[in-house]
């Protein structure tokens, strides 16, 4: 299973952006994360989500700690994922 680390693709598997892809900006302490969609690309915002609510993918873009929505849409941009993070996904339901 891929990493939970800065840069990571991952889709929310709970609340009401729950199918969509997002990218870890910032990890706050062992328990949260900070996320961003761009939401002009995957209608997430910028928040802070419990790790138990995020399925890590195989995906990772470069970007530096707490890297603004610009610096993730450029990274996605050149990464060529633009298209991949549009497209919401079923998510699988971990039983923990």
């Amino acid at each position: 299973m891929p990493a939970i680390e800065i840069g990571r693709i991952c889709v929310k598997i709970a609340g009401r952006e729950s199918g969509h892809k997002c990218v870890i900006v910032d990890i706050i302490d062992e328990n949260f994360v900070l996320v961003t969609g761009p939401k002009t690309v995957s209608g997430v915002k910028r928040r802070r989500v419990n790790m138990k609510h995020i399925e890590p993918t195989e995906y990772r873009i470069e970007i530096r700690r707490g890297a603004s929505d610009e610096e993730v849409l450029e990274a996605l941009k050149n990464a060529d994922l633009l298209e991949y993070m549009k497209k919401p996904v079923s998510p699988q339901i971990k039983i923990v």
